[in-house]
């Protein structure tokens, strides 16, 4: 498994959110270079964001969630286009990002 995973919850429709593009960046200086990136499948999981092997530096990093064209294709407005969540990685751990949304509101918090 990624040392980075994340998933996704429509609470609207109380069903996972598929096909929703993200990308992981790590900060570097007053810069946000990508890591990463993929699609969440149809549990509205990204399992393999990373390579197996592949662990990431001590720093900043965030994972934005790009939120419009999913609720476009629901025929609704997202109030919040793009979602970015900044977290720090400090260990060799894993590191779940989970996201809860409906097109007016959010949150996140450190998953398992």
């Amino acid at each position: 498994m990624s040392q980075v995973t994340t998933h996704i919850l429509d609470t609207t429709v109380g069903r996972p959110a598929q096909g929703v593009a993200i990308t992981l960046y790590k900060q570097e200086g007053d810069n946000w270079t990508p890591v990463a990136n993929g699609i969440t499948n149809q549990d509205g999981r990204i399992a393999d964001l990373l390579g197996k092997e592949v662990l990431l530096p001590k720093g900043f990093y965030k994972m934005r969630f790009e939120l419009e064209a999913y609720f476009e294709r629901f025929g609704k407005k997202a109030f919040y286009p793009f979602v970015e969540i900044v977290f720090t990685v400090d260990s060799k751990e894993h590191y779940h990002i989970p996201l809860l949304l409906n097109p007016y509101g959010y949150t996140t918090y450190r998953g398992s």
